[in-house]
């Protein structure tokens, strides 16, 4: 049985990646933009190739974790360099130094990739913890659940937070540099203690640790891993392109960027209460169709935004997002519940649950999916001849590309979204015949 105290540790680590996940791709697309002057093209290039290395990255740093926990018998070593690695990278990630054009893009790229890198490092040990903190399924669950509340508190603070300083601020460069120093606080505070809190965690991989290589060869023989792990990548780059395009629709579509806060405290606060309503649900009902159920929903959420914003109505634009939180919650509840079910699954088959083979493509296709998202919604962006300004020399948008705005933030999510159904029904299929 997991106690409060080890679940409420574990689960803290999960603020700070829902801080990191939420606040680059919430501002940094419109900081390039709207702030440095950096053309929408080139904003898109920046944010998705740094990241896009993790694909390769993560299973690097997943083997690396198994052996560690060969070794040590945990995974606390990595958990902990990524803990102190995330903030500092964050500091310097927003704290550009150069007021617009190549350098600042370069400086940019260059805090994203060491960003990246630090993050690689907790995120895939942690998201390895939950496979080995119980052998229950529904203790399993329950730690997922745990992790996910933090995980939107997380989300919700820093998406509330972040845009209101900036906004309070100034929205110029300084504002943006001590929102970074502020947010890096709470992510230092959050990941150390899961660091510190988790080292009770057994972690028995195998008898010896597997190479990238096989790594790969264990997983492509995993088809429930593979299923799963596809439609959650999917979800991922449709929400983030979103999350991406909160502050434009804010600004162009509905009047006012102070807008983004309200927006998105709208789309993420019926989360945490809605997570315990879905772990509840799941003890009756079959996770993975509760999970294709918020899909269609969220999806239908998503379009429905082209006419409720294109209009310009606030409150409107506000329900909407609270509608479409509550899927959200299962959108991360339930592929983190699952994906213990399919690592275990595979042991019956290897002989050992290689659970940081397993996440390091796990966090790799999840990284990829949250890193394209900000660079599919500048290229939409691009076609609609977006216009890239500085923040002393605003300009006016042409009608094209207040129309992108828009797109980009409902119509191409919910097509994404209604992509990732055919992959999800196929695990229901095979899950249910095994």
């Amino acid at each position: 049985m997991l106690s409060r105290r080890r679940l409420l540790g574990f689960a803290a680590g999960s603020v700070g990646t829902g801080v990191f996940s939420t606040v680059p791709g919430l501002l940094l697309l419109f900081l390039l933009t709207d702030v440095l002057g950096v053309p929408a093209g080139w904003a898109a290039a920046i944010l998705v190739l740094p990241k896009a290395w993790d694909v390769v990255l993560n299973p690097i740093v997943g083997s690396a974790s198994d052996r560690e926990a060969v070794r040590t018998g945990r995974r606390t070593r990595l958990l902990t360099v990524g803990a102190i690695g995330v903030p500092v990278c964050f500091v310097l990630l927003f704290a550009v130094p150069i007021p617009s054009g190549a350098g600042a893009a370069l400086w940019v790229t260059a805090a994203f990739v060491a960003a990246a890198t630090a993050y690689a490092c907790f995120q895939v040990p942690y998201a390895a913890l939950p496979v080995e903190m119980s052998p229950l399924e529904r203790q399993r669950t329950r730690a997922v659940a745990w992790r996910m509340v933090a995980l939107t508190v997380g989300i919700l603070v820093s998406g509330g937070l972040a845009p209101a300083i900036v906004d309070a601020l100034g929205k110029d460069r300084p504002a943006y540099a001590v929102m970074g120093l502020v947010v890096a606080v709470i992510v230092l505070a959050a990941m150390l203690t899961a660091a510190r809190s988790t080292r009770w965690v057994p972690s028995r991989p195998g008898a010896q640790s597997l190479g990238l290589r096989e790594s790969f060869a264990l997983a492509r023989g995993n088809t429930l891993f593979f299923l799963l792990m596809s439609s959650y990548v999917l979800q991922a780059l449709a929400v983030a392109t979103m999350l991406a395009g909160a502050a434009y629709v804010a600004t162009y579509r509905l009047g006012d960027y102070a807008l983004t806060s309200a927006l998105f405290v709208a789309l993420v606060g019926p989360t945490a209460l809605a997570v315990p309503a879905w772990n509840a649900l799941a003890g009756r009902v079959r996770r993975i169709h509760l999970l294709i159920t918020a899909t269609v929903v969220y999806a239908l959420g998503a379009a429905a935004f082209l006419p409720v914003a294109g209009t310009g109505s606030v409150t409107g634009a506000l329900l909407l997002a609270a509608l479409l939180g509550v899927c959200y919650a299962a959108l991360q509840l339930f592929p983190f519940a699952l994906l213990p079910d399919t690592v275990l699954a595979d042991a019956g088959r290897t002989g050992s649950a290689q659970a940081g083979a397993f996440t390091g493509l796990w966090t790799g296709g999840e990284t990829l999916g949250f890193a394209l998202g900000p660079g599919v919604y500048a290229a939409v962006l691009a076609t609609g001849a977006f216009r890239s300004s500085t923040f002393d020399a605003p300009v006016t948008q042409p009608d094209s590309a207040l129309a992108a705005v828009l797109l980009g933030f409902s119509a191409v999510p919910a097509v994404l979204l209604l992509v990732s159904l055919p992959l999800l029904l196929a695990y229901a299929r095979r899950e249910q015949s095994r």
